[in-house]
């Protein structure tokens, strides 16, 4: 089970899946949820995955979530993270479904789904109070990337998030419309790089970045963002963490989601070369 559960998507043409035999050098890991082996690829932290065979976005399965309700974490398949060679970008896609009649925690936040962490913290580091955690996921239907830095109150140049409320902090980017709206499969991507800084000066440039695809369709870019300061020059994205959650009290019915074909990497891949977006037949859960 993880530790220190948190408080708190350009069209590009001719988007392909990558073929077997080519070079992945720019691929960190990638999960296809065909089956329930993840610790044998890699993930760590979590050990209890259902995979289902109901209408997978590839392959023979997808991860299943499935809350019951006043949970918190699904009842059904633990949290897990992965770890991958340090770099200073990184790219996410995964595909996500939500069931009919999905609702939200009727809050401007929640539920935690997908997150980075990076070089500064260990491999066990709770995600809660860390040097930099990144967030994307669905909140109240829109697509939300961002970042808490909640551990660096103390540092000598102080948070880069934004000032702590109530105990925590974020750096929030959300997509203008509401994306996820049905039933059916849409293709999540983003990506973020990291800031430049410069150690013997003692500086930082607003020059980090954060994107978000929906569908191939690019719903989210700012390029002038500051992820780090010069209290951490090696700082590097390292760690990836599927984390659903939902606050005590925020679950406002038994519901579930399901996550295929996950790709972390320092390229944009893009969206998989098929529909997406597809809506499953009435009843579909």
């Amino acid at each position: 089970m993880i530790r220190g559960l948190l408080p708190l998507c350009l069209l590009l043409a001719g988007c392909r899946a990558v073929p077997a035999d080519e070079p992945a050098d720019d691929v960190l890991f990638e999960e296809h949820f065909d089956d329930a082996r993840l610790v044998d690829r890699g993930w760590y932290d979590g050990e209890r995955f259902e995979i289902v065979g109901d209408r997978p976005v590839a392959g023979a399965g997808c991860l299943e979530y499935r809350w019951n309700a006043g949970g918190t974490v699904p009842a059904n398949s633990q949290g897990a993270r992965h770890l991958h060679r340090p770099t200073p970008v990184v790219y996410l896609r995964y595909y996500l479904r939500l069931s009919p009649g999905w609702r939200w925690s009727g809050q401007p936040y929640h539920p935690h789904l997908t997150h980075f962490m990076t070089t500064a913290n260990s491999k066990w580091h709770g995600p809660a109070a860390s040097h930099l955690t990144l967030y994307i996921e669905p909140v109240g239907g829109k697509l939300r990337l961002g970042g808490q830095d909640i551990q660096n109150q103390d540092a000598p140049h102080g948070l880069t998030q934004g000032p702590l409320r109530g105990g925590y902090n974020g750096q929030l980017f959300d997509s203008a419309a509401v994306l996820f709206s049905d039933a059916g499969w849409h293709c999540v991507e983003a990506e973020f790089r990291l800031n430049s800084v410069d150690p013997a000066a003692g500086t930082w440039a607003r020059d980090g970045v954060v994107r978000g695809w929906f569908d191939g369709r690019l719903v989210i870019e700012q390029t002038n963002v500051v992820w780090r300061s010069v209290d951490f020059p090696a700082m590097q994205f390292n760690q990836f963490l599927l984390l659903p959650y939902f606050g005590p009290g925020l679950l406002p019915q038994p519901q579930t989601l399901w996550i295929d074909e996950l790709l972390v990497s320092t390229t944009r891949r893009g969206p998989l070369q098929q529909d997406v977006g597809r809506t499953p037949p009435a009843g579909g859960g």
